[in-house]
């Protein structure tokens, strides 16, 4: 039977979009002391960001739920925890729009320092990864509403939660990268 060819091709995305990110995490370590005598890790505030980022990963949870919901054909199980998935999502996002005003106003701002640039570079393309699977969770909860996904198509909720364990296993290399490894180099 073999792998389906949609799974095989959303492996391959996914797979150049970790080098994407890989190229993005070595340019950040690069810059990581370039501040330009401007603000640096000092900034961050790593208990805000941890719940932030908890929140992000429970979010992978009620993603399987949401895949198993639909693998026994339970629609509306199915959509509740798309839509828990996807509000998850949106905290995150907003958690991390409230971190980057805080930063901006102590003076981490993205034209001011090689580190600046590459810290809001990174985390900010990882968030527009979480928007666009927010708007995937959402077309997935209103095409099942209106009929276009059926309890047997259950491969389409599987695609989209390939892609936001993506978005969430690539979180878990950033936080650990940009918020904790200075942490402990400052041990």
């Amino acid at each position: 039977m073999g792998v389906d060819h949609r799974k095989l091709g959303m492996w391959a995305f996914l797979g150049s979009e970790f080098l994407f990110f890989g190229g993005f995490v070595t340019a950040y370590l690069l810059y990581l002391e370039s501040t330009a005598g401007g603000v640096g890790v000092e900034v961050f505030d790593i208990p805000f960001t941890s719940i932030s980022s908890f929140v992000l990963l429970m979010s992978s949870l009620t993603m399987v739920l949401a895949h198993h919901a639909h693998t026994r054909g339970d629609l509306r199980r199915m959509r509740l925890w798309i839509l828990a998935t996807a509000g998850q999502g949106m905290v995150f996002l907003g958690g991390q729009v409230y971190e980057f005003n805080v930063f901006y106003r102590e003076g981490l701002v993205l034209t001011d320092s090689p580190f600046a640039s590459a810290f809001y570079v990174l985390t900010g393309f990882h968030g527009v990864h979480v928007f666009i699977g927010i708007l995937m969770l959402l077309s997935i909860f209103v095409f099942s509403l209106i009929g276009k996904i059926k309890p047997n198509q259950h491969l389409k909720t599987e695609m989209i939660g390939l892609y936001w364990h993506f978005v969430d296993i690539i979180w878990v290399v950033i936080f650990t990268v940009v918020y904790l490894i200075p942490e402990i180099a400052v041990l």
